[in-house]
């Protein structure tokens, strides 16, 4: 909870651990002076032996020198827990619960700076801040890749660092019955893609081309130009996991395709150049697709009839 907190939150719960922390130690110093008779107008004079011959005949000696107040009390709670020791106070061996004390708030007081900052560490260095940089098409396409139907989306990084062992997977999300009429409102069939260096892992050193060539086992079989719409119940969610070069943490990004966000027909413009023996990237053109010639039939309805090319 604390790391998804806002910085404004997270540093207002960092304040008002310490200063409740102080404060309540504060209260258990004052009442141990209070207890022990250390607050008495009777005895102040005779608290720190050094204050005069008459203190040191008395014997008095205080569980902690130089309380007189609530305030000397937390000042002295301020300066056991973050080690400061201006001098001016300390605990004496007077008190055996004044030194039970002294170690529970040494203990409380590493506790606090412990969570606090292994969250603040963590949300310097949270994976999905990185994730915001990877970015996918705004649409996917369909069209013709050496004569099949393929579904097609563009992915790319923003940032030099690059994110290592990255993994890419799709899955169709769609109302499906079984054989026995049992309805499954959201069912997650994964898909299987190819890529430039095959399998799921991808080299993401500039935006790829991601597609999945839809054949007799791809659950967009059965997909034509009509179906792409609005009111058809489909949606391709595409998830893009690695681990962050700089941190080792495991990042995530998602998007996901609606049925009228599939473009039929068109491909991704290059976007790719060689400029004086170097390769740059236009990432203006990171969406823009063109037209290009393709049937408009399912892949099934291809695949039965070749005339259709």
């Amino acid at each position: 909870t604390l790391v998804d907190l806002k910085w404004p939150h997270t540093l207002l719960i960092f304040t008002m651990s310490f200063l409740c922390s102080w404060l309540l130690f504060g209260m258990v110093w004052w009442l141990i002076a209070f207890a022990h008779g250390d607050l008495d107008h009777s005895t102040r004079l005779q608290r720190d032996p050094a204050e005069g011959a008459a203190g040191s005949a008395a014997g008095f000696v205080p569980c902690v020198t130089s309380i007189h107040s609530f305030t000397s009390a937390f000042l002295f709670s301020i300066e056991v827990q973050v080690t400061i020791g201006f001098g001016g106070r300390m605990v004496t061996e007077e008190c055996p619960a004044a030194i039970l004390v002294l170690i529970v708030q040494n203990i409380v007081g590493l506790v606090i700076n412990a969570i606090m900052l292994g969250c603040i560490f963590m949300k310097t260095s949270q994976a999905h801040r990185r994730a915001e940089t990877l970015i996918f098409s705004k649409h996917a396409v369909i069209a013709l890749r050496e004569g099949r139907l393929c579904f097609m989306l563009r992915v790319g990084d923003l940032r030099k660092s690059m994110i290592i062992s990255a993994t890419i997977r799709m899955q169709v999300v769609k109302k499906t019955a079984s054989l026995e009429g049992e309805v499954v409102p959201l069912n997650q069939i994964d898909i299987q893609m190819e890529n430039p260096v095959g399998g799921n892992s991808i080299f993401l050193v500039s935006p790829l081309i991601i597609y999945h060539v839809i054949d007799k086992n791809s659950p967009l079989y059965d997909i034509s130009p009509m179906n792409l719409h609005h009111h058809e119940d489909l949606e391709i969610i595409v998830i893009l996991e690695g681990v962050v070069e700089t941190t080792g943490i495991t990042t995530q990004a998602r998007t996901s395709y609606l049925a009228d966000e599939i473009l039929w027909g068109q491909r991704f413009v290059p976007i790719v150049a060689e400029e004086d023996g170097r390769y740059s990237v236009d990432y203006s053109k990171f969406g823009n697709t063109v037209k290009v010639p393709t049937p408009s039939c399912t892949a099934r309805q291809l695949e039965e009839d070749k005339s259709i090319m």
